[in-house]
């Protein structure tokens, strides 16, 4: 009989032990005076039973009866199993193997492979679940892309095919020829035919059975307990189990960290060697005007831990005064779009009568902030915003699509050529963009850091960009401020987040690039064009926009000219110094 044993690497007095001990030795002929030897061999501990043996099977007493103990205590285990913390036993006659876990071995190939990408610059791999219209994927996506980390998709499956559809036209950064898009529901997907090994997963496990609402409609006792969406974080953990990423981001609504299924998530990730945290944001917080609090939770891989920080996560944007400086100008909305909703009113008072306490959000555009806007509200539902007429009380509208966006602080790109019902589910059920863009920008910082690189070398400024189908005649509307990254080590200046996805390209001209850091403007010298492929036969930071989507836009500015040296000074030269450092 063969006998596997999976159990803990030990320790007492500050050396590694290996201690085994009871029947399951006794079942396989060893007994307590018998002799061994022991070999450390191919990162693993060969014991063989041998007449003349250097070591001796112990015993223990335990109900009255002799048992055998193997009990191994030495300096080189420290080495031999560093960063272990699980061993694979195999006991058969006359010989034991101890190796480390298989999972031990998943954990530090996951995170080899994450260093070795984030070093060489090769993008991270990225499984997509409950992919929607790719709005998570894009704020994680930019925010990376904002601090040096390249991201692309791996696979991101998607159970609505406009949705997917829609990601694939209007998220092309996220996207190459190797990435592999399936529409399908995630608990039919077929995992075991060679999956491709990702080094992020991210994705929301639907929360239709855990919202306040949905267990409401659904009339629910527990989150689970809904048909369609609640065993769904059984495919998402599995998809963890099976793709082997280094770091997990999930998100969910508030009510979920009480939920029977994220208690599962939380024990099942720290059974695959991740340290999870959590932290409800809110979208008030990070710059944007829907009050909407969201769970946010990260699970690094073990190797890693230390490294990211969840609640040193800060805003990167300032939110709007009002509503008002988001909506479209009065005379742009179409007159139909007013309606008197005499239905909701009816209901307003049903509900207050009944005690429900459910009262319509009728908004002027001169609040600070609304409430949640969600996936059906093209249904005009009674709990969420509307807009009252500004010249007739008795009419309102709801938010069209792009104010809906700039509510969330979504790119209005996401959603372009959706109908308006599309728009406000792949919005409704997405998330605010700035939180999750703020969280990969600490992500990727923390994770160069954990590569040795250098991570506070990218100083955030904006540049002004072209409009590639302009008339000739530049100014107005042509030009456009949007975010860039100036690396203070090569002076490269690369386009990062609307910048990347507008397509517009750097305005270049003889004097240089004008970029704008603290409210001051000033053009910096351009060396030459950027490390990407430049369009056949075009001068130095024309590209057409199809190209900026494909590549990415850069130039390589002259960090020695007098210009530079007056935006930059001494910050700038404190950043090379510590990243040098770093590099170093």
């Amino acid at each position: 009989m063969t006998t596997i044993v999976n159990t803990k690497l030990g320790e007492t007095r500050g050396k590694r032990r290996i201690y085994l001990d009871g029947a399951k030795l006794a079942r396989e002929g060893y007994q307590p005076g018998d002799r061994y030897d022991l070999a450390l061999e191919d990162a693993r501990v060969v014991i063989k039973l041998h007449d003349d043996g250097k070591y001796m099977v112990s015993k223990r007493q335990r109900n009255g009866t002799l048992y055998p103990v193997i009990d191994i205590t030495r300096t080189e285990l420290a080495e031999l199993f560093d960063g272990v913390a699980m061993l694979r036993v195999l006991i058969v006659k006359g010989k034991i193997v101890v190796t480390a876990h298989h999972q031990e071995g998943k954990v530090a190939e996951r995170v080899e492979r994450l260093l070795s990408k984030i070093r060489t610059g090769e993008p991270l791999r990225v499984a997509s679940l409950f992919h929607g219209g790719g709005v998570l994927d894009a704020g994680l996506h930019s925010g990376l892309d904002r601090v040096g980390v390249a991201s692309k998709i791996g696979v991101a499956v998607e159970i609505e095919s406009t949705y997917l559809s829609a990601s694939l036209e209007n998220n092309p950064e996220l996207w190459d020829d190797t990435s592999i898009p399936i529409e399908s529901p995630v608990q039919h997907v077929d995992l075991g035919r060679n999956p491709p090994q990702m080094d992020l997963l991210c994705g929301g496990v639907p929360c239709v059975g855990a919202s306040r609402s949905g267990r409401t409609r659904n009339k629910l006792e527990h989150a689970e307990d809904h048909q369609a969406a609640g065993a769904m974080f059984f495919s998402f953990l599995e998809f963890i189990k099976v793709l082997n990423p280094a770091v997990v981001i999930g998100e969910n609504v508030p009510e979920y960290q009480s939920s029977a299924s994220m208690s599962v998530i939380r024990s099942v990730l720290n059974d695959l060697g991740y340290e999870l945290q959590e932290r409800v944001l809110n979208g008030n917080e990070f710059g944007v005007l829907e009050d909407r609090n969201r769970l946010c939770f990260v699970a690094i891989s073990k190797g890693l831990e230390g490294a990211f920080d969840l609640d040193a996560v800060t805003p990167h944007r300032s939110k709007e005064a009002c509503l008002d400086d988001i909506l479209e100008p009065f005379e742009r909305i179409a007159e139909d779009r007013w309606k008197s909703f005499d239905y909701l009113a009816d209901k307003a008072k049903r509900d207050e009568a009944a005690g429900k306490g459910f009262k319509r959000q009728l908004l002027t555009g001169a609040e600070a902030s609304c409430g949640t806007v969600g996936r059906g509200y093209a249904k005009a539902r009674s709990t969420e915003p509307f807009l009252v007429h500004p010249h007739d009380s008795s009419l309102s509208r709801l938010f069209i699509p792009c104010e809906h966006a700039r509510l969330k602080g979504v790119p209005e790109t996401l959603i372009r050529g959706l109908s308006d019902t599309r728009a406000h589910e792949v919005l409704g059920q997405s998330v605010c963009f700035p939180k999750f863009e703020a969280v990969g920008m600490a992500l990727g910082r923390s994770l160069r850091a954990a590569a040795g690189l250098p991570h506070d070398h990218l100083l955030e400024v904006e540049v002004q960009v072209l409009d590639p189908e302009n008339d000739g005649t530049i100014g107005g509307e042509d030009l456009d401020w949007v975010p860039a990254t100036l690396d203070v080590l090569s002076g490269r200046l690369a386009l990062v987040g609307k910048g990347r996805r507008q397509g517009w390209p750097m305005a270049v001209s003889q004097n240089g690039v004008e970029i704008r850091q603290q409210g001051q403007i000033i053009a910096l010298p351009v060396i030459s064009g950027g490390p990407e492929p430049e369009c056949p036969g075009a001068p130095v930071g024309v590209y057409d926009a199809d190209h900026i989507r494909e590549h990415g836009e850069s130039v390589i500015t002259d960090l020695a000219s007098v210009p530079a040296r007056h935006v930059l000074g001494k910050g700038a030269s404190s950043i090379a110094g510590q990243a040098l450092s770093c590099a170093a």
